[in-house]
């Protein structure tokens, strides 16, 4: 199978996807979430959508065009796959298919439907995926381990795999900086950011800094419309029990509703928390997000005004070349 072979596969799928029928997703999302509450069908679709733009032909061609992956001597890759957010693996997978090696897949139990429709798909069009991807419990067989965990797992991953050429990814989250200033619809789109997956994900914004004397009244009223996170009864749960801590701990907090924000030096957040810090100056901010640079997925601002951020409401829709970690998949391929 050559490389234009596989290019071709891909653009085809993400054409299938991007034509899904109502009916069709919904089956995706029924089947997803009868093994993780959190895959709702709106989820389910925001996430199949974001694959089907990924697979665009224009995209695919740009992102490989640095690399080499005409003629690959097929190395087996084993591949863990996290299971926040639906199909969070498929870039992974993406990438040692298309690179010309053979992929090793260990999913996580809270997302293997999706991904097997995924592949399924993938090898109706192009059979000879068939013989190239295989589900498996164990990678002992793996000539390189791409492994995706929390920093406990990681600890465990990078003795275990030590031996192996290895991507090993850590936990990460994403921040928001807001200065004030922002108008209702960019604190929408920043809810986007905040909210979608509910939370779950490591490009989620679970911690903002803002300006000394801050008020979150704005983005609380921009987004009051997400009331609605509350019918999900396991974020219900979580909102509740994070509430009654934060109350039994007397702890300040802000509560919309719906949503509890504190102020923390952390930067992870419980589902149905949004934790802040403040700045006094730019050269501050800057100085903050240089001391977490290494455990922040991205940085997003309104239209992208800070250097190195991303536009409120673009976390969650990665383009093929954004690499998890800021590690190359795909150069680590190609040495392999």
């Amino acid at each position: 199978m050559t490389l234009e072979n596989r290019i071709e596969a891909f653009v085809e799928l993400g054409k299938q996807l991007q034509h899904l029928s109502p009916e069709e997703r919904q089956a995706w999302a029924f089947s997803a979430a009868s093994r993780n509450p959190w895959f709702t069908e709106d989820n389910v679709s925001c996430a199949l959508q974001g694959v089907a733009v990924m697979l665009e032909e224009q995209y695919l061609r740009e992102w490989l065009y640095p690399y080499h992956f005409k003629q690959v001597t097929p190395k087996k890759v084993g591949v863990v796959m996290a299971g926040n957010i639906p199909m969070v693996g498929f870039h992974d997978l993406l990438s040692v298919l298309m690179s010309g090696h053979n992929l090793l897949a260990k999913l996580s139990s809270s997302d293997d439907m999706l991904i097997k429709r995924l592949v399924n798909m993938l090898i109706a069009i192009e059979p000879a995926f068939a013989t190239r991807i295989e589900f498996v419990d164990l990678l002992k067989e793996a000539d390189a381990i791409i492994a995706t965990g929390s920093d406990n797992t990681a600890r465990y991953f990078e003795y275990y795999f030590a031996k192996r050429p290895h991507i090993i990814r850590k936990n990460r989250t994403s921040i928001g900086v807001l200065t004030g200033h922002e108008e209702p619809d960019d604190l929408r789109a920043l809810g986007e950011d905040i909210f979608r997956y509910y939370g779950l994900g490591c490009r989620n914004v679970s911690k903002v800094l803002v300006p000394v004397g801050y008020t979150f009244d704005k983005l609380f009223e921009a987004n009051q419309h997400r009331a609605n996170l509350l019918d999900h009864h396991k974020y219900q749960n979580n909102y509740d029990y994070n509430k009654s801590i934060l109350l039994v701990n007397r702890v300040p907090h802000f509560d919309n509703g719906f949503m509890l924000v504190q102020q923390s030096d952390k930067l992870v957040s419980p589902i149905s928390v949004l934790f802040y810090d403040t700045f006094a100056s730019l050269a501050d901010l800057r100085h903050k997000l240089a001391e977490v640079k290494d455990k922040t997925q991205v940085v997003v601002a309104a239209h992208g005004w800070l250097e190195g951020s991303i536009p409120f409401g673009q976390a969650q829709m990665p383009m093929v070349w954004d690499y998890a970690d800021g590690v190359d998949t795909l150069a680590f391929l190609q040495r392999l």
